[in-house]
């Protein structure tokens, strides 16, 4: 896949250079308030392969990506070039931690797919991988069919969509499991009852169901 990833933090270039270990073709944007030269030297340093952008060519970078992944500071992403999302797969990573955001009324009840969906209705919506650290990407991928592999969810209303999302997460080492509506992305997030915890598909089912989440079936499971 063409991999648009926003986001040069620790989790956005972890992601980059597992995508590219899978075979991907990867480019990160960077924040306005980047430097250009500091962005290209993390890319080059971390996921050497990968071509770092530019926040100004980020919409760029949409037209010519399969897949969009969002891994900005959420108190960050009214930066994202929304308008360029149309008909896209979008993966929102973002969580809230007020610490980093500060409070953000506009999330009371709800997740922040949720949320950020509202601003281009248009895209395709999913959320997935949030629920996994920095250290998760780069140490705990495992080949398909393994015994430890570890599960992570996918929320999305679009199923097409989910599907695509479910097949990025399968090559980068990790059991997708379709958790439902994007609503059910609230169950991923920080708080939640899988966030940062070391599951595989048929536990991490298991425990969002038991939180009330709509679970319909480990996606790795229906596809086989």
């Amino acid at each position: 896949m063409k991999v648009g990833l926003f986001g040069a933090g620790k989790v956005g270039v972890a992601l980059a250079e597992r995508a590219l270990e899978a075979g991907h073709e990867v480019r990160v944007v960077g924040s306005p308030r980047q430097d250009s030269l500091m962005l290209e030297l993390i890319v080059e340093t971390v996921a050497p392969g990968a071509e770092a952008v530019a926040a100004a060519r980020g919409a760029d970078v949409v037209a010519w990506a399969d897949v969009v992944l969002l891994a900005v500071p959420l108190s960050r992403s009214g930066d994202l070039p929304y308008a360029a999302l149309d008909g896209k797969v979008v993966v929102d990573l973002m969580n809230h931690w007020e610490p980093v955001d500060g409070p953000m009324p506009e999330l009371a009840g709800l997740g922040t797919s949720e949320v950020v969906a509202r601003r281009n209705p248009r895209a395709r919506w999913v959320k997935s991988l949030n629920h996994l650290g920095y250290h998760d990407v780069e140490t705990d991928a495992r080949p398909a069919g393994a015994a430890d592999r570890r599960a992570v969810g996918v929320a999305t209303d679009d199923p097409e969509a989910g599907a695509v999302v479910a097949q990025l997460v399968d090559s980068l080492g990790f059991d997708p499991v379709d958790l439902g509506g994007l609503t059910a992305g609230r169950f991923l997030e920080a708080g939640g009852p899988v966030f940062g915890a070391f599951l595989t598909a048929a536990e991490l089912a298991a425990r969002a169901a038991e939180a009330g989440a709509p679970v319909r079936e480990a996606v790795d499971e229906a596809a086989a």
